[in-house]
């Protein structure tokens, strides 16, 4: 079946009910025939439901559905975006391991380096993520991951998966790629090579600002490893949060399309205002990483990077302008929002650190919405 109609028509059998639409199964725990069947569950020789933190039929039914439109083997659902990052290098990394992580990624990704996992052994380089031949020089025997995200966040790097995934290959390394702003719909970062594809299902998955969620996909024997942290540790997704990802999953093609026709507009129409410094959109002409965003993506996505020539104070006076766009630190909402990355989402880091990760002091992030564009485009007012 296509994308479109995998999302709709994957879920879990029907009970004796008959149920259209899979129901919510809010219990913390599940009872045995009797003292065998409990044994043999324990014992991992039957498949079934023990505890809800272990697994939930709501919940698996919302990780099927992410592995498929993946196309992965499994998936492991997370209670956040930043769960299912923390789960996986928790899991497949030991003290004494070496990682390598773009310099463009989410600022409490790059807070688990500085505050966690150096101060467990773990030692880690972060890289240009456009530039492969730094990624040479600071390889070692004893690195173990590398993490990307494309298009990244705020700055929209683009970064070609395939060649991320060839390096990896070269040096038995694993490949872990958000794919957050993308969505499984628009990319799909497994077929290009990469072993991992996370996600913060909070945004585009949901869609809708209401709930919190995670995604890890990836193939049988890795998402076996992580599953004894995420049994342990807990970071688990609740059967509510699962059920409404799920069924958001429905409509995620139709959004994305037009979140992607929004956005391109709205891009093309800033680049064309005389105080506005720069735009940054995968799918404008103009961008260095468009040969490689049309290679791999099906479309632009719905963030766009954009900064006015007077910086941080243009930029804040659009801010305060605004009468419809949400002031938000979210993104992926059926709403547009604006947000202020240095001074907001990427605020913990230092200058030079959001420096070095292409993030100036005047960028605005934009998430463009479902609204109509042209509300969308009237509601940007640079004076």
């Amino acid at each position: 079946m296509k994308f479109e109609t995998l999302a709709i028509r994957l879920q879990t059998e029907r009970s004796q009910h008959h149920e259209h639409c899979t129901p919510i199964y809010t219990t913390s725990s599940f009872v045995f025939d009797d003292a065998e069947h409990m044994r043999a569950l324990f014992a991992n020789e039957e498949q079934g439901n023990i505890y809800s933190r272990f697994t939930n039929p709501t919940v698996r039914e919302f990780e099927l559905k992410m592995a498929a439109l993946e196309q992965g083997e499994d998936c492991i659902a997370t209670s956040s975006g930043m769960a299912a990052i923390f789960a996986t290098f928790a899991s497949l990394l030991s003290s004494g391991d070496h990682l390598l992580m773009s310099r463009a990624v989410f600022g409490s990704t790059f807070r688990l380096n500085e505050d966690y996992f150096g101060k467990w052994g773990i030692t880690y380089n972060y890289i240009d993520p456009l530039n492969n031949k730094q990624w040479e020089e600071v390889v070692n025997k004893n690195t173990k991951l590398l993490y990307l995200e494309t298009p990244s966040n705020p700055g929209l790097d683009i970064i070609d998966l395939e060649k991320a995934a060839a390096f990896c290959k070269q040096h038995g390394i694993l490949l872990v790629v958000d794919n957050c702003f993308a969505t499984p719909y628009l990319q799909q970062p497994l077929l290009a090579g990469a072993d991992i594809s996370i996600h913060s299902a909070t945004k585009y998955i949901d869609g809708q600002g209401r709930v919190l969620g995670g995604a890890i996909i990836s193939n049988k024997y890795i998402i076996d490893k992580i599953y004894p942290f995420m049994k342990n540790a807990g970071p688990t997704l609740s059967p509510f949060n699962a059920w409404i990802l799920s069924k958001s999953l429905e409509t995620l093609a139709i959004r994305m399309d037009r979140h992607c026709s929004n956005a391109l507009f709205i891009a093309e129409w800033l680049e064309r205002q005389a105080k506005v410094k720069n735009v940054k959109y995968p799918f404008l002409a103009s961008n260095e990483g468009f040969n490689i965003a049309k290679k791999q993506m099906k479309a632009g996505g719905g963030m766009i990077g954009f900064e006015l020539n007077g910086g941080l104070e243009a930029g804040r006076k659009l801010i305060d302008s605004r009468r419809m766009m949400s002031l938000s630190a979210n993104l992926g909402d059926t709403r547009t929002i604006i947000t202020h990355p240095a001074s907001s989402t990427h605020s913990k880091l230092r200058p030079e650190e959001r420096a070095a990760a292409g993030i100036s002091d005047g960028l605005i992030r934009l998430s463009v919405g479902l609204e109509h564009v042209e509300d969308i485009i009237s509601d940007i007012r640079f004076s």
